[in-house]
C-alpha cells in the first residue's frame, strides 16, 4: 500500500469520498498542506497524527472540502419549491409545518435560499422548517453567523438581498426572521442515526453523489431514500439525474429544477435524439478557451467567468463566451443553447463552448448527446478539466468505470502539472 493510499482509504471511510471522482492530486495536496502547517518531517509522521487526533481527522476532511455556493443558485428550483410546498400544505390541509432538508448545506446559502424562497411566497413562519446538516463544523460555524461577501450573490436577480439581508462593512447580514426558520448542525450523512425517525417533504442534496463509488451512491441513495417522505420530492445537481433514474425516482418534469420523486416501477428512458450544433465552414487551427479547475468534493461547480486573452479570443467571442457562462449558470438551458450555436456559427470553435453544450445536454438528461459534445471538447483541448470530470461522472453513471477512471488519472495528471506550473 503506497502512503498516498492510507490516506485515501481513510477519506473513503469518514466520508466516502471516492478518490476517482477527484482525482488523488487534490487529496495529496491537502496532506502536504496539513504536513506543513503542523510541521510534520513526512507523510509516516503525520499520518501517526491523523490517527490519535480527532481534531486533526477533522483538518484533513476540511482541507479537502472547499465550499463553493451562492444564493438561488439553480433558481428555477427555488420556484418549483414554493409551488410544491403550496400545494403539499392544501394535501395535507395545514395540520402540521412543512419539513425540508438542505445536505450538504455548505456555509448556508441554500437553506437560507429555501427558507427566502418560501417566504416570499407567502408561507408564514410556521408553516415550514428547514434543516441545514453539513459535514464541515466550520462551513456551519460560518453559516450561523449569517454575515457574506459578494461571492455569495451572483446573477441578475439580487431584489431578495434588499428584502432579507442589511448592508455591513464587511458584507450583508441575513434577516433574523430568514435565520430563525433554518436549523443549522454538522453531520456525516454516512451516519446510519442521522436524523433518525426523521422525514421530510424536501430533500436538496445537490452534487454529492458524483463523488462516491457505486457502493456507496447506493448506501446514500437509502439513506436520501429514508429521510424523504413517499410523497416528497428530492433536488439533486444536474450531472446526477441518469444515476437516480436507474434507483427508482423518476423527475417530476420541472424544467431546470432537477426534481425528482419515487417511482412505482423504473420505468425505461428513450433514446435521447441527437442534434448536433452546426459546425462552422472554416477549420484553422483550434483556439484554446479558458479552462476551470477541478470541482471540489461536495462544493457545487464554481461559476465560470471567461478570461481568455484578447490574443486568443476576440472581444465578440469573449463576450459571448461570457454570455453562455452567465445564461447557464443562472439556469436558462435553452438561451445558452442558443448562444452557443450562435458562437459556432461566427466564431472558430472552442473546447468551452463544446463543454458547456455537454453540460446542457447533461442536465436535459441527453447522456449520449452530452458524451459527444463532452469528447468534442476534448478533441479540442485534450486537458480541459471541466469536461474530462464530466465525462467521467457520466461514464460512471453508464458502469464504464474503467473509462471513467482513466479520465480522472488524466484530470488529476492536470493538475499537478498545473500546480507545478504555478510554482515556477
Amino acid at each position: 500500500m503506497s502512503d498516498d493510499q492510507r490516506f485515501f482509504d481513510f477519506l473513503k471511510h469518514r466520508i466516502g469520498l471516492d478518490v476517482a471522482s477527484v482525482g488523488p492530486a487534490i487529496i495529496e495536496r491537502a496532506v502536504r498542506q496539513r504536513c506543513t502547517q503542523l510541521q510534520m518531517p513526512s507523510a509516516d509522521h503525520y499520518w501517526t497524527r491523523l490517527q490519535t487526533s480527532g481534531d486533526e481527522q477533522q483538518a484533513l476532511i476540511e482541507a479537502v472540502i472547499v465550499p463553493e455556493t451562492w444564493f438561488f443558485r439553480y433558481p428555477e428550483s427555488f420556484s418549483t419549491l414554493a409551488r410544491l410546498a403550496s400545494e403539499r400544505l392544501a394535501q395535507i390541509k395545514g395540520m402540521r409545518a412543512l419539513k425540508i432538508l438542505s445536505l450538504p448545506c455548505s456555509t448556508g446559502e441554500e437553506p437560507y435560499s429555501i427558507a427566502m424562497a418560501l417566504l416570499d411566497a407567502g408561507l408564514a413562519p410556521h408553516q415550514f422548517k428547514v434543516d441545514g446538516i453539513d459535514v464541515s463544523p466550520l462551513s456551519v460555524e460560518r453559516a450561523k453567523r449569517a454575515v457574506y461577501g459578494k461571492n455569495s450573490f451572483r446573477g441578475q436577480g439580487l431584489e431578495f438581498r434588499e428584502r432579507h439581508f442589511t448592508a455591513l462593512a464587511d458584507g450583508y447580514r441575513l434577516s433574523e426572521r430568514v435565520r430563525e426558520q433554518v436549523r443549522l448542525q454538522s453531520g456525516n450523512l454516512l451516519d446510519p442515526e442521522l436524523r433518525a425517525g426523521e422525514v421530510y417533504d424536501f430533500v436538496f442534496c445537490r452534487n454529492l453523489l458524483i463523488y462516491f463509488d457505486l457502493a456507496t451512491q447506493r448506501q446514500v441513495f437509502d439513506i436520501l431514500k429514508r429521510l424523504t417522505h413517499v410523497d416528497g420530492v428530492l433536488f439533486i445537481g444536474p450531472a446526477e439525474g441518469n444515476l437516480l433514474g436507474r434507483m427508482g425516482m423518476r423527475s417530476i418534469g420541472a424544467a431546470q429544477s432537477f426534481a425528482f420523486r419515487r417511482a412505482t416501477e423504473v420505468e425505461p428512458q428513450p433514446p435521447p435524439v441527437i442534434v448536433p450544433p452546426p459546425l462552422p465552414v472554416r477549420v484553422s487551427q483550434p483556439v484554446s478557451a479558458p479552462v476551470l479547475p477541478l470541482r471540489r468534493p461536495f462544493a457545487p461547480s464554481a461559476v465560470f467567468t471567461p478570461a481568455a486573452p484578447v490574443s486568443l479570443v476576440s472581444n465578440d467571442a469573449a463576450g459571448l463566451l461570457a454570455r453562455i457562462a452567465t445564461l447557464a449558470n443562472e439556469g436558462n438551458g435553452a438561451q445558452a443553447r442558443q448562444a452557443c450555436e450562435t458562437y459556432l456559427r461566427q466564431h472558430e470553435p472552442v473546447a468551452q463552448v463544446f463543454y458547456w453544450l455537454g453540460l446542457l445536454s447533461d442536465v436535459a438528461g441527453s447522456a449520449l448527446e452530452a458524451q459527444g459534445f463532452y469528447r468534442k471538447a476534448l478533441y479540442l483541448e485534450p486537458q480541459h478539466p471541466e469536461a474530462l470530470v464530466h465525462l467521467a461522472a457520466l461514464l460512471a453513471s453508464q458502469g464504464d468505470a474503467a473509462g471513467a477512471r482513466r479520465l480522472q488519472e488524466r484530470a488529476a495528471r492536470s493538475e499537478r502539472t498545473a500546480d507545478s506550473e504555478r510554482k515556477r
